[in-house]
């Protein structure tokens, strides 16, 4: 008894497993439209400056069902680059976009 439960749930595994590629695309879409306008940013007090680092200020992480907060950190500076901290932009169709950091010259 046993034994046969055990197929059918990996025949019926299997089978999602194989509808997987054409599911994902659809979901990956429904996701960006879903995910809706980030809350505004967090006032965090920021610390006393170090020498060689950049404040890096915090920002708000989609975690694939909602947003979290991702506090502020130093992150060692880069001589003749200057930080660009992640930013969230509207796409061309209307859905939220996260935009990594970057060292910009």
């Amino acid at each position: 008894m046993k034994i046969k439960s055990i197929l059918c749930v990996s025949a019926l595994a299997l089978s999602a497993g194989l509808a997987l590629p054409v599911s994902q695309a659809q979901a990956q879409a429904y996701v960006g439209v879903q995910i809706g306008q980030p809350p505004p940013p967090r006032y965090e007090v920021v610390p006393v400056p170090r020498r060689g680092f950049v404040w890096a200020p915090g920002y708000w992480r989609w975690n694939g069902r909602r947003h979290e907060w991702v506090g502020g950190t130093w992150i060692r500076a880069r001589p003749g680059y200057r930080y660009v901290p992640p930013s969230w932009v509207r796409g061309p169709r209307g859905d939220w976009q996260m935009r990594p950091y970057r060292w910009d010259r």
